[in-house]
């Protein structure tokens, strides 16, 4: 799904970005371009990295 409408990320993109070491909005607004337009996107990209890395955290602690 379309995430960012301004530059074509999808939430796709944005895991994928998390998951290489993207670990904070500026970060991903750095790498995608995220939230630097319109700024309608930063809602939902906040919930998505808050949620990714959450899951990080809960398979590194499974795994140690």
């Amino acid at each position: 799904m379309y995430i960012c409408i301004c530059h074509g990320v999808t939430d796709s993109k944005i895991e994928q970005a998390i998951e290489s070491g993207s670990t904070s909005m500026r970060d991903l607004s750095k790498q995608l371009g995220v939230g630097t337009q319109c700024g309608k996107c930063t809602n939902c990209t906040k919930k998505i990295l808050n949620q990714k890395l959450i899951e990080i955290v809960d398979v590194t602690e499974q795994v140690a």
